[in-house]
């Protein structure tokens, strides 16, 4: 699957038989059809991937209360290995929905193309579903834009810079009137951004803004031969001790000490991440925050690629992975 721009899509939300298709050529681009499903193992009766690759085709009719044939242009295959029945969208984000692909790739490309996000009601119009479809679609695409623990931490080499910075999101409490706002209203959430500046950033929730909290979530993350630029705060003290280099901007006095010594890429990164949550989502539970953070990081450590590409990438990382609608909810 290419896509250069919106145009390569638009024909999916009218041909899903070519949107069917084309997540088929993206899931097995030789061709050959492998079943994704899970299975016993006939001699320890372990839980595995299947993986079998002699299937066959098989028709998929519904009917409407009347008893008359419905037309689809689902395809399914039936595996001769394990004896069930699979179609493209099995074990992935877009399993059990009753929403078209075509529909699916085209959230997943306003949701990759968009710094600052789309949200639920947009995605809803613009669809022609409803909300709470459109809600459980963004989170299950925020499910596949989640990214595999790093191979390797930030900032790995004598010359890297790695900017540490905290900040709070969240609705102001004038913002809210709703007539069954709870005492959550108005209460912010503290995250920390760690951003390589050659690199990769990541965005973690963090219970509290101590000294304690913010360095031990950093150690893990970010390479000892890195240099590490924060601002004034007093839970930043000591991260030479750990690090190649530790320099402080004082926002009080300056914004940028010696041309490099700043922290204008977190800043930069937090004034995306609060004009999406303020200006497309106005509201962020603390329980879903990982998952807004995860789509923002997927945007910023793939802002070299096109839209098109990163839409692809991310379809790619949605094969394999299970959101359901209980879990979201729970």
């Amino acid at each position: 699957m290419q896509i250069n721009g919106i145009t390569d899509i638009a024909r999916f939300l009218t041909d899903e038989a070519a949107a069917q298709q084309a997540l088929a050529d993206l899931r097995w681009p030789d061709g050959n059809v492998v079943c994704p499903l899970d299975a016993a193992d006939p001699e320890t009766g372990e839980i595995i991937s299947c993986g079998g690759t002699k299937v066959y085709a098989v028709s998929y009719k519904r009917k409407d209360k009347d008893g008359n044939v419905i037309p689809t242009v689902r395809k399914q295959w039936k595996c001769g290995k394990c004896r069930q029945k699979f179609s493209v969208t099995s074990k992935s984000i877009f399993e059990g929905a009753h929403i078209p692909v075509g529909k699916w790739i085209y959230a997943i490309f306003l949701m990759c193309s968009s710094k600052k996000g789309v949200s639920a009601n947009q995605l809803a119009r613009e669809l022609n579903v409803t909300y709470k479809s459109a809600w459980f679609m963004c989170h299950r695409v925020r499910e596949a834009m989640l990214q595999e623990p790093m191979a390797g931490m930030l900032g790995g080499g004598p010359d890297a810079i790695v900017e540490l910075d905290e900040t709070y999101v969240g609705g102001k409490l004038k913002n809210n009137r709703h007539k069954n706002r709870t005492a959550k209203a108005g209460k912010k959430t503290a995250v920390m951004t760690l951003i390589d500046r050659e690199g990769d950033v990541k965005t973690v929730k963090v219970p509290n803004v101590r000294k304690n909290t913010l360095q031990s979530l950093a150690r893990p993350i970010v390479d000892q031969s890195a240099t590490i630029i924060t601002d004034a705060h007093l839970s930043y003290e000591g991260l030479a001790e750990h690090f190649h280099g530790h320099h402080v901007v004082d926002h009080s006095k300056t914004f940028v000490r010696g041309v490099i010594f700043h922290t204008n890429f977190a800043e930069s990164y937090h004034s995306l991440l609060k004009r999406g949550i303020i200006g497309s989502f106005h509201h962020v539970s603390d329980k879903h925050l990982p998952r807004y953070l995860a789509e923002f990081d997927r945007r910023w450590n793939t802002r070299k690629e096109r839209d098109g590409a990163r839409t692809v990438r991310v379809i790619e990382t949605a094969i394999g992975k299970r959101l359901t609608y209980s879990e979201t909810v729970g």
